[in-house]
């Protein structure tokens, strides 16, 4: 077998052929039936999880019974506070995946203010008998009260240290619970596990008020990043060699500013108190304002941005004789989108339905966490045929097991529950992330073939724009959905289950951090260096593979393949323009999230003397900025998405061209006379070889 037939047959000219297939069919309609079964299982998942789930269980703290502490109209109301009765089992990972600690828990009044054991409450007075007293839980042992303090309506063992660091409870190193002396340490680091999702909480009150204080100056710097980038777009369009050029020196002057603002930073900090405390000493603060107060917190800020800046520097440097070519290829694509302006608008159609697909899971998988539910279990001294059997302790008084089992007591056991819903919990949990990664990957696929669509029908007019179809991306859009939702299905099918094993992986390497085994880590670790590779490889043959769907009409395995052999027969240009292209559009998104990143910081910190006034008064002003910055990279993301579909369409395009036709008056090129400009085709052998010699 030669190396042109392992890569394919070249495309044969076709005098009917004039870009994406209208007469076609249906294509892997299997994958789309089973897409549509599996969205009606997910629909099921959502109605089964809401009927079962709590989110107040988030936000509230609840007693063993279910009851909401403090909740108004309910006996607990005048009981605000919740008391674990042994705080060592909220180590658990169940407090995050349930929100619950597995141990008694009690609505109280008030925390506990002071220390004292159930021997020392007997034989003292009647008020130490009352105080102990309102602590207590019928049918479970507790034999020691710890002085606590409350934080975000949770009691916790209030722990001091001594000389040397020794943590105390109290005066002593140790605790009894349940009969076992327990450490003092071991008590904070239960503290700590169980404040987890507390202290989360209290931060997300805070950032929630920061939004609710600065939303309407978010709002205005989204606005002016979407205005940037449609100027950005439309000046690309008539300047687009001008403009490639302007983004290169400005992405190198706004991220030397950045390293230049971070040294006086750095320098302004010498000499000031505190400012030499390391990272590391400083350890997690949900005061976010506290790192920027340090030395070393400036410092890791200018060497990241410095080896940026040499990164990029020295990629321009080695690049700069296929820039011209790159550009010419973005010059050309500006032409396609100039001609296809609807395209610009489409990302906010892809935006809405990962927004549906994001609320949806997130929504789901909160209700799935919160469904879990206090379990009560028979217990007893005396035989009892119940022993041990579930219970409902608001009948048990009045049920036969009490009248059978005189002795016999029904006591919270665990969270969770015995029904099919609650065995099967995990699973349901996994089919939630699975079809999120499913239902993300198909918008996106969606979006890739109509756009897709709308470029290869410019590509393949041969007089422009006379022409190019009417409503192109509609057109596209339709034919997507009516003909080829299955391919779609299919290929973000496979995309997510090599996403999936990737957060198998990750929870089995955390898992893993306290195993002594290195050959185990090591063999993760690469697993989950082949499976990121992997991840990349499918996302870049899908992309194509939608391309070639979006033109040929065909199924995925099909347009797979056939985009694979006509990359693998044009090789050598995919590595010279595929990626330079897509490094100058990153530059072009770099320079559009530093503009106004920069100005959102100076705005938000106060520091514009002229708009101080202005600026809102925040907990911590880092979350407007960075939510700007993340939105500004988004709306930059989703325009020159935009532009990196169209160069990679057209550049598929081109290659088919090249292949199909010859230039000559029988068989003339499709592409534009300026594109032609940019090559010279070394002779007719060379052209039917696919082997082009670029000169821009």
């Amino acid at each position: 077998m030669t190396k042109y037939e392992r890569r394919g047959e070249s495309r044969k000219f076709d005098p009917n052929f004039k870009g994406p297939i209208h007469n076609r069919g249906c294509t892997d309609i299997l994958c789309c039936i089973l897409f549509i079964l599996a969205l009606l299982g997910y629909f099921a998942v959502g109605i089964l999880a809401w009927s079962q789930g709590d989110p107040r269980k988030v936000i509230y703290p609840t007693d063993s019974r279910g009851q909401f502490c403090g909740q108004a109209g309910t006996p607990m109301e005048k009981k605000p506070f919740l008391f674990y009765f042994n705080i060592l089992k909220c180590a658990s990972p169940l407090v995050l995946l349930e929100f619950q600690c597995p141990t008694t828990q009690l609505c109280v009044e008030k925390c506990p203010d002071k220390h004292l054991t159930l021997v020392q409450a007997k034989i003292s007075n009647k008020d130490d008998q009352e105080y102990y007293r309102q602590y207590c839980k019928d049918g479970v042992d507790f034999n020691k009260l710890v002085r606590s303090f409350h934080f975000t309506r949770r009691c916790l063992p209030a722990l001091g240290t001594m000389k040397g660091g020794v943590v105390v409870v109290g005066n002593q190193t140790t605790i009894n619970v349940d009969g076992v002396n327990i450490n003092a340490t071991d008590v904070l680091e239960a503290s700590k596990k169980s404040n987890v999702v507390v202290e989360a909480r209290q931060v997300a009150m805070r950032i929630f008020e920061d939004y609710t204080q600065s939303w309407h100056w978010i709002l205005l710097g989204l606005v002016i990043a979407m205005l940037v980038s449609l100027i950005f777009i439309v000046l690309l369009r008539f300047l687009a060699g001008v403009m490639v050029w302007v983004m290169i020196v400005l992405v190198i002057l706004v991220i030397g500013y950045g390293i230049f603002h971070c040294y006086m930073e750095f320098a302004a900090l010498k000499g000031e108190p505190g400012a030499d405390v390391t990272l590391r000493d400083l350890g997690l603060q949900t005061d976010f304002a506290i790192y920027l107060q340090i030395k070393q917190t400036w410092l890791a800020f200018m060497i990241i941005l410095a080896i940026v800046e040499v990164i990029i520097i020295l990629l321009l440097i080695f690049l700069r004789k296929r820039l011209l070519i790159a550009i010419a290829l973005i010059k050309e694509a500006s032409r396609a989108i100039g001609h296809v302006m609807s395209s610009l608008f489409y990302p906010l159609l892809t935006f809405a339905l990962l927004a549906v697909v994001i609320a949806y899971w997130a929504i789901t998988a909160v209700f799935l966490s919160t469904s879990n539910e206090q379990v009560y279990k028979v217990f007893n001294n005396s035989e009892c045929e119940f022993s041990r059997e579930t219970c409902d302790p608001k009948t048990f008084n009045v049920s036969n097991i009490s009248a059978q089992c005189p002795d016999a007591e029904c006591l919270f056991a665990f969270y969770g529950g015995e029904t099919l819903y609650h065995k099967y919990l995990i699973l349901l949990q996994f089919y939630n992330v699975f079809l999120f990664f499913w239902c993300a990957n198909f918008v996106t696929a969606l979006g890739q073939v109509t756009l897709a669509g709308a470029f290869a029908s410019y590509y393949w007019a041969f007089k422009k724009p006379e022409d190019i179809p009417a409503y192109p991306i509609f057109s596209s859009l339709g034919r997507a959905l009516r003909y080829h939702t299955g391919s779609l299905a299919f290929g973000s099918l496979i995309l997510s289950l090599v996403q999936i094993i990737r957060v198998l992986l990750e929870y089995l390497d955390h898992k893993l951090k306290g195993a002594q085994n290195k050959f185990a880590k090591f063999l993760l670790s690469c697993m989950k260096c082949c499976f990121w590779c992997l991840e990349k490889c499918i996302k870049f043959l899908n992309r194509n593979a939608y391309i070639m769907i979006a033109i040929y009409g065909k199924s995925f395995c099909t347009s797979a393949r056939d985009a694979f052999f006509l990359l693998m027969r044009n090789i050598i240009r995919v590595a010279v323009l595929d990626k330079v292209t897509d490094f100058l559009l990153f530059l072009g998104k770099l320079l559009i999230v530093g503009i106004v990143g920069i100005f959102s910081f100076f705005f938000f910190s106060g520091r514009i003397k002229a708009v101080e006034d202005a600026a809102p008064s925040l907990n911590y002003y880092w979350v407007p900025i960075l939510t700007v910055v993340v939105g500004s990279y988004l709306i930059a993301h989703g325009f020159f998405s935009v532009y990196a579909m169209c160069v990679d369409t057209l550049f598929l395009c081109f290659c088919e061209d090249l292949e199909r036709n010859d230039g000559s008056s029988e068989r003339p090129y499709f592409m534009s006379p300026e594109l032609i400009k940019c090559i010279y085709v070394q002779n007719q052998k060379n052209c039917t070889s696919n082997f082009v010699i670029w000169t821009c």
